[in-house]
């Protein structure tokens, strides 16, 4: 299937989302949010894939929501309201896709762009990239997830600072705040990306899933509760093929297909 504002394409079970509006620095229009549901959908259903990427195009990641297509016509409350509520609809389930989800940042990551980049599970940025909580400057709050995703990343006191000052940081700062998980080059960020969302292509996406799915509920969750899905996971998990396959590896002193440390030197040696 086609689409308007991003380009989708799946590259050895890696599904890759590029915001393609590069004219408007990726601004994200209401196109743009149907489609990006759309390919949430998509790739929710894809059981063949490993991983996900979301990057930009243009030496932008997304510059935020397009005021101009969104300003036609007076606006109301509920009309504000309505909208902002359609995308409770679907960021719920980027959030919680049960497989790695990875941002691939390079320029400005402002408004709801910095929270796009927030509901994945890693950030990688370039050294040019920029985010900011932009809502404040034009007298907003902060949307598309901001209020949830920002302090659990951050914690509460930088989550404050980033969206009642809405001031930018820049990648480095970032990743002393946890927001980012590595740095690259502008002209290697996109091969860095796949190389790392590569390493998952032997992994359990079962076993992955679940794991995410439970880390994702472990901060609303008492014990108790997290205990019994860790159960239920767990007694999933070893009744699946991919665990009786690595345990016979294993037994017969065969290396594992899954090894992160193997993986990730030879991704370092590959740069």
């Amino acid at each position: 299937m086609s689409y308007k504002t991003i380009k989708y394409e799946i590259r050895d079970e890696i599904a890759i989302v590029t915001f393609n509006r590069p004219e408007q620095r990726n601004a994200f229009d209401l196109t743009m949010r149907a489609e990006l549901a759309d390919i949430i959908a998509e790739i929710r259903e894809d059981l063949s894939l490993k991983a996900a990427i979301i990057t930009g195009s243009g030496g932008a990641f997304c510059a935020g929501g397009d005021l101009k297509s969104l300003s036609g016509g007076k606006p109301t409350a509920q009309g504000g309201r309505k909208r902002i509520q359609a995308l409770h609809v679907w960021l719920p389930e980027l959030v919680n896709l049960e497989l790695p989800v990875i941002a691939a940042v390079d320029g400005p990551a402002f408004g709801a762009g910095f929270n796009l980049a927030l509901a994945a599970d890693f950030v990688l940025a370039s050294t040019r990239a920029r985010f900011c909580a932009v809502f404040g400057r034009i007298g907003l709050v902060p949307d598309a997830g901001g209020f949830f995703l920002l302090p659990r990343i951050v914690g509460l006191q930088r989550a404050k600072d980033l969206v009642l000052s809405a001031r930018s940081i820049g990648a480095e700062e970032a990743r002393d705040m946890s927001i980012v998980y590595e740095i690259h080059e502008p002209d290697v960020l996109l091969e860095r990306a796949i190389e790392f969302a590569g390493r998952f292509r032997n992994a359990s996406r079962e076993a992955v899933g679940m794991a995410k799915n439970i880390l994702n509920n472990s901060f609303s969750q008492d014990q108790k509760t997290v205990g019994e899905l860790e159960s239920y996971a767990q007694g999933i998990a070893l009744q699946s093929e991919y665990h009786q396959q690595a345990v016979a590896r294993f037994l017969g002193k065969e290396p594992l297909l899954f090894n992160w440390d193997e993986l990730a030197k030879k991704g370092s040696n590959d740069a």
